[in-house]
């Protein structure tokens, strides 16, 4: 019995052992097949276009240079990526990431090509998960006519001179004071910055999409909103795994619906409003949702909840980042921060009270020289937020003896220009001063351009200077901890720029 049980398990880990064999030799047979299938398919004359494209690498099959890229962005170099290849291939270079052969441009003049030739020679391509987060009739997806439509409603409520001097600066006054009147309980405890600074964008946001008051309301709706935006920051699932919440995207995607119920709640509701006042007089569109229920086109319930979100997305990153960079700059830099404070003293010591006007915004040299916000252009240059911008070419594009087919991906790097020392004098170092001589020769892109310029640029710097006024004449603060930048996926500090703030003592 003993020996016919041994003989069972002996033969039965034989057989487990052949069994294992025969899966190794399997999967190590598949395994050579498919590299071998990747070699031919990577490196196949039929996959070569015609003509010829700017020189470079496409790395190792399938990921390319996925990974030396991603690296290359978690360091604190803002460029190394784009810096090493520039020198080795030139300005205008091709790699392969993200699963496409992919352009890139450092070229001043074939990234004003890219951002101004939309709709005709490049247009906008974005990874489906981006997609599946916005919704589909968001402002960054949208194409044709009706992209065109939406940017001119966008432009309409936040860049009209009118609406910025007599609503959105009020508003903005309002809710920086009211953030910042919270820090004086406060005892010498670290203050993430960069937290506040979003706290104040977002509901400044909600404000002039839908006129809600901060509150109990805006406070559930940001925390669902911050899980969706982590959902930009991390690894897609496919849709079949959507629905599970073990990964930040999984989350995100749950999030989104919360966000997406919420907004549908408050836009039934003011249809409901409309119906009531139809019989009265009709006042004048207080906020982008009257906007769009106003529109001719005629919206439809999901266009509006996805334009919404969207532009809650759109300011939420980079405003709020700029405003913790504007302070971290200036506090690496004592001249310039001396500066800007005897500016705003000045301003705030001819006022009897505390809130700022639009001739106030207007007086402030340093801060702004005719048009340009010197120090807030300053930090969009050295710290590009928004590196640069991904285009597709919608037919063959010849540049310089070079040919982009149809079909192949660019990415025109903003960034890249803004660093190189060939348009910027020593480039790399943060100077205000600079901006007294000019507005970076039209080379200064850092809201893009053409069809798709930023619409809220106007509010931004708006935003910030407001911001800038009240934090410098109202604090002083110390740096908490030691914060570095990383540039993937965008640019922002690790630690949200923890600094202690005291009440300043006016002299």
């Amino acid at each position: 019995m003993r020996m016919r049980m041994g003989m069972g398990m002996g033969m039965g880990m034989e057989l487990l052992f052949s069994l294992q064999q025969l899966l190794l030799l399997l999967f190590t047979t598949v395994g050579i097949v498919f590299l071998l299938y990747c070699y031919c398919y990577w490196y196949s004359p039929r996959r070569r276009p015609q003509g010829r494209l700017p020189p470079g690498s496409q790395g190792m099959p399938l990921v390319g240079e996925t990974f030396r890229l991603i690296a290359a962005f978690k360091s604190e170099d803002p460029e190394p990526f784009m810096d090493e290849r520039v020198r080795r291939h030139g300005r205008l270079f091709t790699s392969h990431v993200f699963g496409e052969r992919t352009v890139f441009s450092a070229d001043p003049e074939f990234n004003r090509q890219v951002v101004l030739g939309e709709g005709r020679t490049f247009e906008g391509s974005y990874p489906s998960s981006i997609a599946t987060l916005l919704g589909r009739h968001s402002l960054v997806l949208l194409k044709g006519p009706l992209h065109k439509r939406m940017h001119s409603l966008t432009l309409t409520r936040f860049a009209s001179m009118s609406l910025l001097k007599n609503s959105l600066l009020p508003d903005i006054d309002c809710l920086v004071r009211q953030t910042l009147d919270s820090w004086k309980p406060l005892r010498p405890l670290p203050l993430p910055l960069l937290d506040q600074a979003k706290k104040i964008t977002f509901e400044l946001t909600v404000k002039q999409l839908m006129s809600r008051d901060p509150g109990e309301w805006t406070e559930a709706l940001r925390k669902h909103y911050l899980m969706l935006i982590d959902g930009f920051f991390s690894v897609p699932l496919p849709s079949f795994l959507s629905s599970f919440t073990f990964t930040a995207y999984g989350r995100a995607i749950r999030a989104r619906k919360k966000v997406a119920e919420a907004l549908r709640g408050v836009i039934r509701k003011r249809r409901e409003e409309m119906m009531i006042m139809m019989m009265r007089p009709r006042p004048p569109s207080s906020d982008m949702l009257d906007e769009l229920m106003e529109a001719e086109e005629g919206f439809t319930e999901e266009e509006m909840v996805d334009f919404l979100l969207a532009l809650l997305v759109a300011g939420y990153e980079t405003t709020p980042t700029i405003m913790t960079l504007v302070v971290k700059f200036l506090t690496e830099n004592p001249p310039a921060l001396d500066t800007l404070k005897e500016e705003h003293d000045g301003i705030r010591a001819r006022k009897k009270q505390e809130s700022l006007d639009w001739t106030d915004y207007k007086s402030m040299p340093f801060t702004q020289c005719l048009m340009v916000l010197q120090v807030i252009n300053e930090t969009l240059r050295v710290a590009n937020i928004v590196s640069g911008v991904f285009r597709r070419a919608m037919t063959d594009v010849h540049y310089k003896g070079y040919t982009i087919p149809k079909g192949c991906k660019v990415f025109a790097s903003f960034r890249a220009v803004h660093l190189d020392p060939e348009n910027f004098t020593d480039a790399r170092t943060f100077n205000p001063w600079r901006w007294q001589k000019g507005n970076g020769n039209g080379i200064f892109t850092p809201f893009g351009g053409g069809p798709r310029l930023c619409p809220g640029y106007d509010l931004a710097r708006l935003e910030i200077s407001v911001f800038l006024h009240h934090f410098v004449t109202r604090f002083s603060w110390d740096v908490a901890e030691k914060d570095k930048l990383v540039h993937f996926p965008t640019t922002r500090t690790l630690k949200g720029y923890p600094i202690i703030v005291r009440p300043r003592v006016q002299k």
